[in-house]
């Protein structure tokens, strides 16, 4: 299974975890997608961050 994530807030005053969490995912600038494989890692950081991203899953 994988999901789409996509950065739709910005990283200005956000904690230092929460950019470590958006980078971990691949993420850099608002509206960057990235396709991921559903693992507990990735899930982890998708829940610290996520009223910054979108997720979707993909087929």
């Amino acid at each position: 299974m994988k999901i789409k994530v996509t950065l739709v807030r910005g990283l200005a005053g956000k904690r230092k975890d929460q950019k470590d969490a958006i980078r971990s995912l691949g993420l850099k600038k608002i509206n960057n997608e990235r396709i991921l494989e559903k693992n507990p890692m990735v899930m982890g950081n998708v829940e610290k961050v996520k009223h910054l991203i979108k997720v979707e899953e993909v087929e």
